[in-house]
């Protein structure tokens, strides 16, 4: 599974690139103005900062000649940027021309089955199923998960699964198990993954029995030149 971290902002994305498991960024206009940059500026500093990774960059046209028009202009700016769209018809409208036309297309705000069977059918190269949001309305964002694997494995289809609106580790896990390709997540989540109080524990305790024994072993990343000789 990729990790993305579903956030504009640049510390963020330094902090989670630094540590070599972030594969890309997804935005969106709310993320995006948030930061208060000029929004071309912004996204190309991303794309700087992940370099190989994947940077989503969303439309804000939901006519089909504006989103044709804004996602070949965005397209321009970097190659690793990947244009998402609205799932509205005027959106599968464009995704069927960009598509043949070569450009890779995330379609967002998903919420059903059939949203992802029509987009993938029309050569999405990311489909983001909004789980959290789901989840949200008392609906269970990982059976409509379920639901498009299950799909996508049963016709071959080669959109990819970009699991999206994560709101904690089990979101994350569960999409993994499923085999989602990609999961998107705050930095917030991201760095929940990391934490178990047991690693926690077991750290300062090995810590605490370290610097009781320091004594009998020396310190055993001191400098040779400032050890003292052997007698």
């Amino acid at each position: 599974m990729k990790f993305f971290l579903d956030t504009a902002n640049l510390e963020e994305i330094r902090q989670g690139v630094s540590l070599g498991v972030i594969d890309g960024v997804t935005t969106n206009p709310t993320l995006v103005a948030k930061e208060k940059r000029p929004f071309r500026e912004h996204i190309l500093e991303i794309c700087n900062i992940v370099k190989d990774g994947v940077v989503n960059t969303e439309v804000v046209a939901t006519d089909t000649a504006g989103i044709l028009r804004e996602a070949r202009e965005i397209t321009t700016w970097h190659p690793n940027i990947v244009v998402k769209i609205p799932m509205i018809p005027d959106g599968v409208r464009a995704l069927s021309v960009l598509a043949k036309e070569g450009v890779r297309v995330n379609i967002t705000l998903v919420f059903s089955s059939p949203q992802a069977l029509i987009v993938a059918k029309a050569g999405a190269y990311f489909v983001s199923p909004f789980l959290g949001r789901l989840d949200d309305i008392s609906s269970d964002g990982l059976t409509l998960l379920r639901e498009i694997m299950d799909i996508y494995r049963a016709y071959n289809y080669s959109t990819q699964v970009l699991a999206a609106s994560l709101r904690h580790p089990l979101h994350v896990v569960a999409a993994a198990r499923m085999g989602a390709h990609i999961a998107t997540m705050p930095y917030k989540v991201f760095d929940q993954l990391f934490k178990h109080p047991l690693t926690d524990r077991g750290l300062a305790g090995f810590l605490k029995d370290w610097e009781k024994a320091r004594e009998t072993l020396g310190d055993v990343f001191e400098p040779a030149s400032a050890r003292s000789p052997r007698r």
